[in-house]
């Protein structure tokens, strides 16, 4: 008995000591396995920021008694208000996915085109509806853009550019598309390297933006410039810049994409950035304030089976600027803030819940996450946590300038989690723009943030020098003063002692 008490206590003192993070409480959800990394790179387990809310597929949408025929080989999703969009790519046709709020219906299936003589797809690889109601399909064996409006009639269509610059050789096979506030449409073409190519709303082609960078080692650029012969180096691929893989348009109008073609030794020195946010000259400014920059897994040898950095398939980007970008090599999302810090990381690749066979797009409905499975053709639905919401919501607060209610949101983000430097960071970040600087100072010191914590510093160290400028001003004072009086009274003193001597002399 006194051996089963001892027991019990030693089970207790342990459960105690874990970490909170490490704590699951079953609640009947599918969940994942959802971590972050600490200053010192370690994975860092962490309550589930999502977790499945339900999966989607052809039964569940009807598609089998609808029309007979199921999903296949899907490409791309997209998001508009309530309604999702899913390119089903090996059957030519779009569907229309309506939420109400309680279920995912089909309200349409999109197989023809109105008012055209070419009115149906040829393997559509992506979608994009505006506001309007507006439908953009990158209808990639077609070779087009073609527009049309919410009652699927033709409006226009965008072709292979006539332009000197477009190689007329190629095939015009678009495959990823965004289109801005004004009707410009800027697309990801196979086989052009140029970066997007843009188009304005009337159908003009305008050239290129955001054209990648060449991706080589010194390593190689050094075995082909000294060691090759130039019969060799012309049968090996050319120095030319890469496609990128897909894009996003964000509420401000900037452009995100990602990029899977780069050596894995130039992630963690920035050099490869795998994701971008291009403006409307094509640079690249992605904030990136983290340790390391928004690259996904920063280890990638798992158990020897897995190998390969994260290659980003697809990235969307929510309302408050935090992007979400889905790792085809692993089947998981990270997610990023405005920063580029990383929020938390999750996902597997598998073939239940949660997991993906090759997952290929991910979006957003309000903070829900839809990620679309290629060879699954199924979309899961990802619904955030308390503890996924609680630090949405602080990072809304802090943007808001309520940073009261984002500091005190922060410190309930730390109950959930006390492993969380972001929290310790979120906290100092808001109590900093309260001009509580020493306090700043100490949450800086905990996320191990450095250059936040010389921010608070300098500050600290300016109110406490205009505070303390009349005691400053007097010791200076003293230290310049008192030297100089003593020097003097030295003097004196030796001048009478001089002059003393001398009448003793005489």
């Amino acid at each position: 008995m006194k051996g089963f008490k001892r027991a019990l206590l030693i089970l207790a003192v342990i459960a105690l000591l874990l970490p909170s993070a490490a704590l699951a409480v079953n609640d009947g959800y599918s969940t994942a396995y959802t971590y972050t990394y600490d200053y010192w790179e370690d994975v860092q387990e962490s309550p589930d920021a999502y977790r499945v809310e339900t999966v989607i597929d052809s039964i569940t949408l009807g598609l089998d008694t609808l029309n007979g025929t199921r999903i296949r080989q899907p490409q791309s999703l997209f998001v508009q208000g309530n309604d999702l969009y899913v390119c089903d790519t090996g059957n030519n046709r779009i569907i229309q996915i309506h939420w109400d709020g309680k279920t995912y219906t089909t309200a349409r299936v999109i197989s023809a085109i109105q008012g055209t003589d070419k009115n149906t797809f040829n393997q559509p690889s992506d979608v994009f509806v505006d506001e309007e109601g507006t439908i953009y399909v990158a209808d990639t064996s077609n070779e087009r853009i073609v527009v049309m409006d919410r009652d699927l009639q033709f409006i226009k269509e965008f072709i292979k550019p006539a332009d000197a610059t477009f190689d007329q050789s190629l095939s015009f096979l678009p495959k990823r598309l965004v289109v801005d506030v004004a009707g410009r449409v800027y697309c990801l073409v196979t086989n052009v390297n140029k970066g997007l190519v843009k188009y304005e709303a009337d159908g003009t082609f305008t050239g290129y933006i955001g054209a990648n960078t060449v991706s080589v080692s010194m390593g190689e650029y050094i075995w082909r410039r000294f060691f090759m012969t130039k019969a060799q180096r012309a049968q090996t691929i050319s120095f030319v810049p890469t496609e990128y893989e897909n894009c996003y348009i964000d509420p401000q109008g900037f452009i995100y994409v990602t990029n899977t073609v780069f050596s894995e030794y130039d992630l963690k020195s920035d050099s490869a950035k795998p994701i971008r946010r291009l403006n409307n000259l094509g640079n690249d400014i992605l904030i990136k304030n983290d340790r390391f920059p928004p690259i996904g897994d920063l280890f990638w040898q798992e158990g020897g089976s897995t190998y390969g950095p994260s290659k980003f398939a697809d990235i969307t980007v929510l309302d408050n600027d935090i992007y979400v970008a889905v790792d085809r090599t692993r089947g998981r999302l990270f997610g990023y803030d405005s920063q580029g810090v990383l929020l938390w990381a999750f996902g597997t690749k598998g073939n239940t819940d949660g997991a993906f066979a090759r997952a290929v797009s991910v979006e957003h409905m309000g903070y829900n996450l839809i990620v679309l499975d290629q060879l699954e053709n199924s979309i899961t639905v990802f619904t955030p946590t308390e503890y996924g919401n609680t630090i949405y919501q602080a990072s809304e607060a802090y943007t808001r300038g309520e940073y009261d209610q984002s500091a005190d949101l922060w410190r309930e983000v730390l109950k959930l989690n006390a492993n969380y430097p972001l929290a310790f960071r979120g906290i100092g970040r808001a109590v900093l723009r309260q001009n509580h600087f020493e306090e700043a100072m100490n949450y800086f010191k905990l996320a191990h943030d450095r250059e936040n914590y010389g921010r608070a510093f300098k500050l600290y160290r300016k109110v406490w020098v205009e505070n303390n400028i009349l005691i400053i001003v007097l010791i200076l004072a003293v230290v310049l003063i008192v030297p100089l009086g003593l020097g003097r009274i030295k003097k004196m003193k030796w001048e009478v002692i001089v002059h003393e001597r001398s009448k003793v002399h005489k």
